[in-house]
């Protein structure tokens, strides 16, 4: 037990000790190497921050948009496959199956530019829509592993069951599936948001600049001198994905109450 603990602490000590350092290096002035505290302290990133609030709020408000838009769209799109890959066996499943998870582990560069091209000839690059889409193709396999791994953990009984006492499909796809799936939803959910919220070059690309994004504006200031603002802006960045991760948490955790699956 006082192991468990104390590899606990270890881990906290080293996510949040790196916080700790940009939060300093937020207020800071002067601060070389090898000082252990700034020289001096000032609050130019947050008065910078404040006088480019409409702009920043605007980059941030469309991140979340296009992240939110490819949650969504990675669940509708690969829901019906993970259900077939999780129900059924039929040759080549395992082949078929890696080959569906190959986004995953290939870099965006790889398959992006081809895609440019033909989202050019369609007329929707730069474009939101360009985005959410290019976004969707590179980080559904998240998505699509998550709600294998949910259908797998509770077998057809429970349609069965259902079907028995007259429900229709509908309703047992929004009265049983759903609410079983949902854990595997939210897991895969979460990753798929982080993965399109910090991802800056397909966006770049696809968007043609004409999209704004928050990773798009800190890039520039994590590139440059100004330590202050850039610190400011990813701590920033960081709670961001932290506050939308406790408010689906906390939904989760009503829902399940109030349906009693959860005391």
């Amino acid at each position: 037990m006082i192991r468990s603990y104390l590899f606990l602490a270890f881990i906290t000590l080293l996510f949040i000790l790196p916080l700790f350092i940009i939060g300093i290096y937020s207020i800071s002035g002067l601060w070389h190497y090898p000082e252990i505290i700034p020289h001096t302290f000032n609050i130019r990133a947050f008065l910078y921050i404040q006088q480019q609030a409409p702009l920043i709020l605007g980059s941030l408000l469309s991140s979340l948009f296009y992240s939110l838009c490819t949650v969504l769209l990675t669940f509708f799109i690969t829901v019906l496959p993970a259900y077939a890959f999780a129900r059924n066996h039929f040759r080549f499943k395992s082949i078929l199956e890696n080959l569906l998870l190959a986004p995953a582990l290939l870099p965006p560069i790889t398959f992006s530019m081809g895609i440019h091209i033909f989202f050019i000839f369609l007329g929707i690059a730069d474009t939101m829509i360009g985005v959410i889409l290019i976004l969707s193709f590179y980080s559904y396999p998240y998505m699509f592993r998550s709600l294998i791994s949910g259908f797998r953990a509770y077998g057809r009984e429970y349609e069965i069951c259902a079907a028995n006492l007259g429900a229709g499909t509908w309703e047992r796809i929004f009265r049983i599936d759903f609410p079983l799936i949902l854990p595997a939803f939210t897991a895969g959910g979460m990753i798929v948001f982080l993965v399109a919220f910090s991802e800056y070059f397909l966006v770049f690309l696809i968007g043609g600049g004409g999209v704004p994004s928050f990773s798009g504006y800190l890039f520039p200031f994590l590139n440059s001198s100004d330590r202050p603002v850039a610190s400011l802006l990813t701590l920033i960045f960081f709670i961001i994905p932290i506050v939308f991760f406790v408010l689906i948490e906390v939904t989760v955790n009503r829902m399940y109450k109030k349906r009693g699956l959860l005391s």
